[in-house]
């Protein structure tokens, strides 16, 4: 699941020129649901925007209280496009977003997190597989993007590792690995349990 969150003065959803939805000062919450993702992710998901810092106190410290803190009020919107891909192209590829009705299902699912966990009246909605009309007045402006993968994570440590004079696995180096001049980086990406975002 992926969102990003836009810290605003005011915004709001109309759809075929009817006013759905409209807040004052809060967070604008864009919200994708991926084909892989699973109830935990959007609820995972739905804690963290609630958390997420991004007003001062009143003394004037930077990123010190989060939307219920202030009082503020919460739109979310349903935006799959935010899981487009274009590596292959300049068309986007929507592959990785769910199916609509797996979508809607943990959108809603998400949606009645954020409300249940803080108020119902100050969470607002879109309409979800509308054509929206977004309108916003970003307070910064500010914007946060999120990721959640209910992954877990393992490590295993070889505490008595065989020797390895090549690494890369590179044949042409091997002359300046024995000579000690070459040099490179291994890279390694780790998926992290949602668990850590909380």
């Amino acid at each position: 699941m992926k969102t990003v969150i836009q810290r605003v003065k005011s915004a709001s959803v109309t759809v075929d020129g009817q006013l759905i939805s409209s807040i004052a000062k809060g967070v604008l919450i864009f919200a994708a649901i991926g084909k892989d993702d699973t109830p935990k992710e959007a609820e995972s998901m739905a804690s963290k925007v609630l958390k997420v810092k991004l007003w001062e106190d009143d003394q004037g410290g930077k990123w010190k209280k989060n939307v219920q803190e202030i009082n503020g009020e919460v739109l979310c919107v349903s935006q799959f496009t935010l899981l487009a891909s274009t590596k292959k192209g300049n068309k986007p590829d929507f592959h990785k977003s769910a199916s609509a009705a797996k979508g809607k299902e943990l959108y809603d699912h998400f949606l009645a997190r954020v409300r249940s966990q803080y108020r119902e009246d100050r969470v607002k909605d879109g309409v979800f597989q509308a054509m929206m009309d977004v309108a916003l007045v970003n307070d910064g402006p500010v914007g946060v993007d999120y990721r959640c993968i209910d992954e877990a994570v393992t490590i295993e440590i070889e505490t008595n590792p065989a020797e390895m004079k090549n690494p890369t696995d590179f044949a042409a180096f091997t002359d300046e690995l024995e000579e000690g001049a070459f040099k490179g980086h291994v890279h390694k990406t780790f998926d992290l349990p949602a668990s850590l975002m909380e």
